[in-house]
């Protein structure tokens, strides 16, 4: 049976009829992570990516209290441009769909989704983790604890560079949560193909990151999988850069008091300004390619047999 509160696109719907692979993605990217116009034409462009890798593209957002999976043109405009649109997490998903608001999913509400609509993977830019001065603010992202309990395999580059990526790799790993990374043994860093870090396994090839994620969840092994998936080489920032307009934007979030779940979004757009856009065509360029990847692990877990 359909879940009550969750609504098919007619694309989602006809693929899930067909017995098609689907991809989740996200909506924070588009209402939180990019200024407009180029949050809505890298969404479509992601979805067309996603196709053309023999997947289905599923965008997840809250709509007239309705989980959308799979939103048309409209509703992607609507989450660009719209003023107040919430930035829901698990915390505020209910909320959120019983208030009627109109919301865009984070990491950790997109798995919750995904995970009731039956799709087993999720492509995003990067993950939540622990921030910087964590031990005092215990600002954590529910990013990491719905890696520990919802089956999804989660599609990234990494986490930014503006977390704490040692503390946050630690949180995995005593949560069980696995990290793989693609074409390299080091995790990547989201602007950065390298953060110092590295991953648990390196797993280059889709049929082999389905074999570990179906063979993980076959254990009664419950939680995602982190999928690091380095930024392409040219699109890349020097490290040494972006963690020294990391600092200067985090000066500039201390001085201005931001805090909580507002932080990231305006990290990001003060890294945009600080790096005179070179950010955000990295930021483009990174999701882009988690699409083809993400693509190519959906086709294949799709011909395992399940769960």
């Amino acid at each position: 049976m359909t879940h009550p509160l969750l609504a098919f696109s007619p694309e989602v719907a006809a693929a899930r009829a067909a017995g098609r692979p689907l991809v989740a993605l996200e909506s924070t990217i588009i209402s939180h992570g990019m200024p407009y116009p180029q949050n809505v034409a890298m969404a479509r462009e992601v979805e067309q990516i996603v196709r053309d890798h023999g997947a289905v593209p599923a965008t997840i957002a809250v709509i007239d209290g309705k989980v959308r999976v799979g939103l048309d043109h409209a509703q992607l405009q609507l989450l660009a441009t719209a003023p107040g649109v919430m930035k829901v997490s698990r915390r505020d998903l209910a909320f959120v769909l019983a208030q009627r608001r109109l919301g865009a999913t984070t990491v950790a509400a997109t798995m919750i989704c995904a995970r009731l609509a039956g799709i087993e993977t999720f492509v995003t830019g990067g993950v939540g983790g622990v921030h910087r001065g964590a031990p005092s603010s215990f600002d954590i992202s529910a990013d990491l604890q719905e890696l520990a309990q919802t089956d999804v395999a989660v599609v990234c580059a990494g986490v930014k560079s503006i977390l704490d990526i040692g503390l946050t790799l630690e949180y995995l790993e005593t949560h069980g949560v696995p990290v793989v990374s693609v074409g390299q043994p080091g995790f990547p860093a989201f602007f950065t193909r390298e953060s110092g870090f590295q991953a648990d396994f390196q797993l280059d090839s889709a049929a082999e990151q389905a074999a570990f994620i179906r063979t993980k969840w076959q254990l009664g092994l419950r939680g995602g999988v982190v999928i690091g998936n380095p930024v392409p080489q040219g699109a890349a920032m020097p490290k040494d850069e972006i963690d020294r307009i990391t600092t200067q934007a985090l000066a500039d979030a201390d001085a201005a008091g931001i805090s909580g779940k507002a932080i990231t979004p305006f990290l990001l757009d003060r890294i945009v300004q600080l790096t005179g856009g070179r950010s955000l065509a990295t930021n483009i360029a990174l999701v882009k390619h988690n699409a083809a990847v993400g693509a190519r692990l959906a086709v294949a877990l799709h011909a395992l047999p399940p769960q």
